[in-house]
């Protein structure tokens, strides 16, 4: 059995696997295919915190291939309401077949994952988010820009950038972050990284500068500035992220097929502009949709591991 924590722990081989599975879903569901292989299978959706794309993809995705998922809030179950995380793990994966949590401490679902009887996803926590760098990939690739790449990150040093490093450091890419200072990358993710780096051949370079991370990259993405659980921080962070916004003079220096990539949801007039969300959107969306084939993959891909 398999848990879904980090990308840190799967090989460059299996994260293309999953990869490739999730295109050959998403083939099939074009054709008008659709696979039961999770029938009879339920999904427990742990939310901490909430979100449009994580739910409905693995919600839809969970109903395509035959399953069913159940959508638990804090609301919805004694978790956080005195009940120990270990506990919690131990009744919910004697009575499901997977579990995906979304939540804040990585240690959260670590913990859950030490106790659970079935595969564990990280659907988001304030460390990771593994589901949409498979999604941001499988874009990739769809639009054939995978080979050679050159990703230039631009903004907070968040989870966001914690799981780029790791998918470049496995893939063997050139990854450029900019951040504003004081937002850096997590050191100990960073030295994970140049780490595995050594063995994939990865470039991987950490600047305060977005103009020279984004100068001649093949893509370039961001993410909000802040997060869920930092809305108390939004108004100084947008005064510490100015010249940080992916507009058209910043995205020009970069090559002449570059491809935007944005997480979602977008902000724009901060993060990204208007012009240039919009001139991008068919990647961008694109993208938000792998959310529900790449994690299609993933889920039956762990499911095959039990077997």
């Amino acid at each position: 059995m398999r848990h879904f924590l980090t990308l840190k722990d799967f090989t460059k081989e299996e994260i293309l696997e999953i990869i490739d599975l999730g295109l050959e879903i998403k083939k099939d569901l074009r054709a008008g295919k659709y696979k039961k292989e999770l029938n009879m299978q339920t999904l427990a959706m742990i939310f901490e915190k909430s979100s449009t794309r994580t739910r409905v993809s693995f919600e839809t995705g969970m109903f395509q291939l035959g399953g069913h998922a159940l959508f638990l809030s804090n609301r919805d179950i004694h978790l956080g309401r005195g009940e120990p995380v270990k506990d919690t793990a131990r009744v919910i994966s004697s009575m499901c077949n997977m579990v995906m949590i979304r939540t804040y401490e990585h240690s959260m679902i670590e913990e859950f994952a030490k106790y659970s009887k079935v595969p564990v996803i990280n659907g988001l926590t304030d460390s990771y988010h593994p589901v949409q760098l498979l999604a941001d990939y499988m874009t990739m690739v769809e639009y054939g820009v995978e080979q050679n790449a050159v990703v230039a990150y631009v903004g907070d040093g968040n989870n966001m950038t914690n799981s780029w490093l790791i998918l470049a450091a496995k893939l063997g890419f050139e990854l450029r972050i900019a951040t504003p200072k004081g937002y850096e990358v997590d050191k100990n993710v960073l030295d994970d990284a140049l780490n595995i780096a050594k063995d994939s051949g990865a470039v991987i370079r950490v600047m305060n500068d977005p103009k020279e991370a984004v100068s001649g990259a093949t893509i370039v993405t961001t993410d909000t500035w802040a997060s869920m659980g930092q809305e108390d921080e939004k108004e100084q962070r947008i005064k510490d992220f100015q010249g940080f916004m992916v507009d058209k003079e910043m995205i020009s220096l970069a090559s002449t097929n570059v491809k935007f990539l944005h997480c979602l949801p977008a902000y724009r007039g901060q993060e990204v502009s208007e012009d240039v969300l919009e001139s991008y959107a068919d990647i961008v969306f694109s993208e938000a949709e792998n959310r529900l084939h790449a994690q299609k993959g993933l889920m039956v891909w762990l499911n095959k591991q039990r077997s």
